[in-house]
C-alpha cells in the first residue's frame, strides 16, 4: 500500500494573514491570528486544528452509522481546546475536549454500541493529534442522553 501525500500551500498577505490554498476546484481558506498580533480576519491556527478535529471525528461518526444504512442527521460538533503554557512557559494547546451530538434519539439508531465503540480508532486527524494533544470525546443524543 502507498502514502498519500496531502499538499496545502500558505501564501502570506500582510502580517499574520495567509491565504491558505488547497488546490484544485476547493475555495481558499483566510486564516490570520487573532489581535494584537494579527486582525482576527480569518480562523486562527488553534480554530483550524479544532475544526480539523471536529470535521474528521464527525466524518467517522456519519461514516460508521451510514455503512449500518442509519441517517443521524443533523450532526452538530463542538471542539474546544485548552490554551495554556507548558512547564517552559510557550503557549500550547494543552487538552482538546469533543462534543458531538446526533440529529435524532438514540433509539431510532441500530447498531450504535458498536458504532460507538469503532468510530473513534478510524479517525485519522483525531488518531494522530492524540498522540500529542489528549482529546477528550462525548457524543449525546439529540434528547442530550450521554451515549459516549
Amino acid at each position: 500500500m502507498s502514502n498519500e501525500q496531502v499538499t496545502v500551500e500558505l501564501v502570506q498577505q500582510e502580517d499574520y494573514r495567509f491565504d491558505i490554498q488547497f488546490g484544485g476546484a476547493i475555495p481558499h481558506l483566510i486564516a490570520d491570528e487573532p489581535a494584537p498580533l494579527g486582525t482576527g480576519v480569518g480562523p486562527s491556527p488553534v480554530q483550524l486544528l479544532c475544526a480539523a478535529v471536529g470535521n474528521c471525528l464527525s466524518d467517522s461518526l456519519l461514516f460508521a452509522l451510514r455503512k449500518f444504512k442509519q441517517t443521524p442527521e443533523p450532526l452538530r460538533t463542538t471542539i474546544q481546546a485548552e490554551v495554556g503554557r507548558n512547564p517552559e512557559g510557550r503557549l500550547r494547546v494543552l487538552r482538546i475536549e469533543a462534543t458531538l451530538r446526533l440529529g435524532v434519539p438514540a433509539a431510532r439508531l441500530e447498531h450504535l454500541d458498536r458504532v460507538l465503540s469503532q468510530f473513534e480508532s478510524y479517525c485519522t486527524v483525531t488518531q494522530s493529534v492524540g498522540q500529542g494533544i489528549p482529546v477528550d470525546l462525548k457524543v449525546l443524543d439529540s434528547d442530550n442522553v450521554v451515549l459516549k
